[in-house]
């Protein structure tokens, strides 16, 4: 995805609603100098791309993600290690860039995937066994 698609998609993910192209425009502007054929062009590339639907509202359309953020970067993450031609490389040279808070976050996150850590089966216990006689006793009594 190119810088100013980028851009455009930023502010859908934030709104996480269906926009305008009226409504990215105006948001843009407040950063640069942009035409409104401009934004229309890269919402049109978008949804070509399958990163947003539109639907038809008059004369115009309204666009809304397809996926998350989230997706778009796991998306681009697991492109790139693909390519690597030593995966487990490539991986331990991506953690040693993290920051501590990123590698708890994904110590987090590999618990999420792999679900809730069952407990061992409890042994049995080697415990003497009780007199059998004791309880019967005990219940006559």
């Amino acid at each position: 995805m190119g810088e100013l698609e980028d851009a455009v998609m930023t502010r859908v993910w934030k709104w996480n609603r269906p926009v305008t192209v009226r409504e990215v425009l105006e948001d843009l502007q407040q950063e640069r100098s942009i035409a409104y054929t401009t934004v229309m062009t890269v919402l049109d590339n978008l949804h070509q791309k399958g990163w947003v639907r539109r639907e038809a509202e008059g004369r115009a359309y309204r666009y809304e993600a397809v996926s998350t953020r989230a997706a778009y970067a796991a998306a681009l993450m697991n492109d790139a290690w693909s390519q690597s031609d030593n995966p487990a490389a490539a991986l331990v040279a991506f953690f040693g860039m993290m920051s501590e808070e990123q590698r708890q976050d994904l110590r987090d996150a590999v618990r999420i995937v792999q679900g809730p850590e069952t407990p061992e089966p409890a042994q049995p216990s080697e415990a003497p066994e009780e007199n059998p006689g004791s309880a019967t006793e005990e219940r006559g009594r």
